[in-house]
């Protein structure tokens, strides 16, 4: 009798352990698309921009609240918000809407639903965005990119972002290698959010990439920080 009272209770256990285990995995970090049929399914729920007013400018999800994540009076910002409904919060790559969402849990906010990647995930998806009035920037053209490839030394690409973290580190190096080698290597620098078509022509969709190129072939690329002594082996 102690034995199956013994059994029982271990099942009982192991049931509801996987009934919280399951609640807990469920995942409020949303690839493109569906964060895109989350914020449908959850109508007037407020999504929040938390990148700068002039990366906003440029095109944001459509009646997209902007507050700056990197504004000192964020929390007082974002404090007089009903903590009882959803929220969906996205950035360029997704580390600022990351570290909001954690502030926004730490408040008191009971639903964030963050976009996996940022807005670049969202346009390789070819998901809608508007820039409401503001001009989106032209950027550069295919033709114009396959130009800048077209040279006898090696050409590195950058495409970076004034507020990707990653991006600033790797930029004094990527300066000194500019110079360092210029007698074989091209360092060319890319704002992704100026050149939003052409990183979605070539499959950018994070920051920092580091693509090189010869006789116009791509030859390496890389995705996400990297030390200096890894990109300068490529170079040899």
């Amino acid at each position: 009798m102690m034995k199956r009272y013994f059994y029982t209770c271990l099942i009982f256990i192991s049931i509801l352990g996987a009934a919280c285990s399951q609640g807990q995995s469920q995942s409020t970090n949303l690839p493109a698309d569906t964060f895109s049929e989350k914020i449908k399914e959850l109508a007037n729920e407020t999504v929040l921009d938390v990148r700068t007013p002039e990366e906003f400018a440029k095109g944001h999800l459509t009646d997209a609240k902007n507050i700056n994540w990197r504004d000192t009076n964020f929390a007082a910002r974002i404090e007089g918000m009903d903590k009882s409904n959803p929220v969906f919060v996205y950035c360029l790559s997704g580390a600022r809407s990351a570290a909001a969402a954690k502030k926004m849990r730490e408040m008191g906010f009971k639903e964030v639903y963050e976009l996996d990647g940022g807005i670049m995930k969202w346009r390789a998806a070819n998901l809608p965005e508007t820039t409401e009035g503001s001009t989106k920037p032209e950027g550069m053209s295919q033709q114009q990119f396959n130009q800048l490839i077209d040279s006898d030394k090696l050409v590195l690409i950058d495409f970076y972002a004034d507020w990707c973290e990653p991006c600033k580190r790797m930029e004094p190096y990527l300066k000194e290698i500019a110079s360092d080698m210029k007698a074989q290597v091209e360092v060319i620098r890319i704002n992704a959010d100026d050149n939003q078509a052409l990183c979605k022509s070539l499959g950018v969709d994070a920051l920092p990439v580091l693509q090189l190129y010869k006789n116009k072939t791509i030859q390496w690329s890389n995705v996400g920080f990297i030390e200096k002594k890894d990109v300068v082996k490529q170079l040899q």
